[in-house]
């Protein structure tokens, strides 16, 4: 009599260990508990590198471990054909770095983006909008900045944090921001050209 176990693999999955296990892929599920558990701690492979790596692999791999391991064992594949292991080597982080880091990037984003703001302002001359509308309205030309320009300076900045919908905790939860998206889409667009590469290179295609 066969037993099915379920895989669901990860299309990239970071581990820290050199001996990557097959519960470190993805999920495993089982109806027998043990047959399960024995799965989940298969040894996939040994990494020897002491450095960052990503490793293509297929999930002809994972059946091919799976089945040399147990009798009477059907695989069923739920997720990816094809994934990436992401090898990460542990080491120790210095937390002043890693802020001396995050405000790095909190300053180039805030000026980058104030930069890119005040580009688009100038090609599209808002100043000479706002002060046109100020006059039609008033009927006399500004002093100085108005309550157009006030209202301009504090709705920018309210509406970039809540389109980003970053700094609710309520609402990070319900869907994820533009940036994630974009960042996911990233990644599997990098996944996919890692993965893609790694078969070219099988079939003895020059990939660059």
């Amino acid at each position: 009599m066969s037993m099915n176990i379920y895989l669901s693999l990860r299309q990239n999955s970071e581990v820290y260990s050199k001996d990557v296990l097959l519960k470190d892929l993805g999920s495993i599920w089982c109806e027998d508990k043990e047959v399960e558990q024995a799965c989940k701690n298969i040894n996939i492979m040994h990494i020897d590198k002491d450095e960052h790596v990503r490793i293509p692999c297929s999930v002809m791999d994972i059946i091919e471990a799976v089945l040399k391991d147990g009798e009477g064992i059907r695989v069923v594949n739920l997720g990816e054909t094809d994934f990436i292991i992401d090898y990460q080597p542990s080491r120790k982080r210095s937390r002043l770095w890693e802020w001396l880091k995050t405000i790095f990037v909190c300053f180039t984003v805030f000026f980058g983006g104030a930069f890119a703001i005040m580009a688009f302002n100038n090609d599209c001359s808002v100043s000479d909008s706002f002060a046109e509308i100020y006059r039609l309205v008033m009927g006399k030309e500004a002093d100085g900045p108005s309550v157009i320009e006030a209202s301009y300076s504090l709705g920018l900045p309210v509406g970039i944090i809540v389109f980003f919908n970053h700094f609710s905790k309520k609402g990070a939860k319900k869907d994820p921001t533009p940036i994630e998206v974009q960042m996911r889409n990233y990644e599997a667009a990098v996944n996919d050209a890692i993965i893609k590469n790694a078969e070219r290179e099988e079939r003895g295609i020059d990939t660059a």
